[in-house]
């Protein structure tokens, strides 16, 4: 495992309860110390790990995309061999995901795109895998994907390439669901009625049509500021909206509830909403992305 953040770490772990021998590398040295507390093997730098595992490799990236994804391959392309296996389980857009798949694929070398979902609960819930790659690559590491997952929560999209794709159309649908969240509940938080927000939300948990995972995590973090008054209605992006969104526009399937979150994000960074505090609070539950202080 190559990455030890919030979710790279959570991985380790889950893999470890599994009963999997990981070897673990972080730029941040004590993040690796951390893991081999938890009996991981740890390693000092990609060659390091390179030599602590047997042949065919499969090394996990869990890294963030662009820049610092394609390095590490470039670093790991000159270090492994034919027959080993890269999986990248970050966001990368799948475009970037085809070109190198392709360029590891004239060395030998395998990429596997493992789409993840799941965030700090992960450890404990599980992640979902939504996996691109050879049907018997996939198969090879298919224990890997039995560990981290929960039941029935793992599949193979498809070639290399498909499961970063399903993923960024995952986080597009996500988009939406926040902003829905978001926009009732400022509704509900400006109206006349003596109203408690985290009483509604506990209430619509319970048999609702509207409970979800993510209402779980509304009810939580009004629980915690039942006037969001520590966050400020600042939503940042990560890419994965703005891709659904363009590719949408290249097969010309209207998706207005999605393109209407992203922008809704974009508008956030000069507003004063509850809504968009909402939309921050919520990332901040489930992915442990950084929200702006009031």
């Amino acid at each position: 495992m190559v990455g030890l953040g919030k979710m790279g770490a959570g991985m380790t772990r889950r893999l470890l309860r599994g009963g999997h021998e990981v070897v673990a590398f972080d730029v941040n040295p004590d993040a690796v110390a951390a893991l081999v507390a938890d009996k991981a093997e740890g390693a000092s730098s990609l060659a390091d790990l390179v030599t602590k595992l047997d042949a065919p490799r499969a090394v996990w990236l869990m890294v963030p995309a662009g820049e610092i994804t394609e390095n590490t391959l470039a670093d790991l392309e000159e270090l492994l061999e034919a027959g080993d296996v890269v999986i990248d389980g970050g966001n990368s857009k799948y475009t970037d995901t085809l070109a190198r798949g392709e360029r590891l694929k004239a060395r030998g070398l395998s990429l596997v795109d493992a789409g993840t979902s799941g965030g700090v609960w992960g450890l404990e819930e599980g992640f979902s895998l939504m996996v691109g790659a050879d049907e018997d690559v996939f198969a090879r590491l298919e224990p890997i994907f039995a560990a981290l997952a929960p039941e029935g929560g793992y599949g193979r999209m498809g070639r290399t390439g498909s499961g970063h794709y399903v993923k960024m159309v995952h986080n597009g649908i996500e988009y939406g669901l926040m902003q829905a969240y978001a926009e009732g509940f400022e509704i509900l938080e400006r109206c006349d009625f003596d109203i408690d927000l985290h009483q509604i939300s506990e209430v619509w948990r319970h048999g609702s049509v509207i409970r979800s995972w993510l209402l779980d995590l509304a009810a939580r973090a009004l629980e915690e500021d039942p006037t969001l008054g520590k966050v400020a209605p600042w939503v940042d992006d990560s890419g994965e909206g703005r891709w659904t969104v363009e590719e949408a526009i290249q097969l010309a399937v209207p998706a207005p509830v999605i393109a209407s979150a992203l922008f809704a994000r974009f508008a956030s960074r000069d507003d004063d909403s509850f809504g968009l505090k909402m939309l921050a609070a919520l990332r901040h539950q489930f992915g442990g992305h950084a929200t702006k202080s009031e």
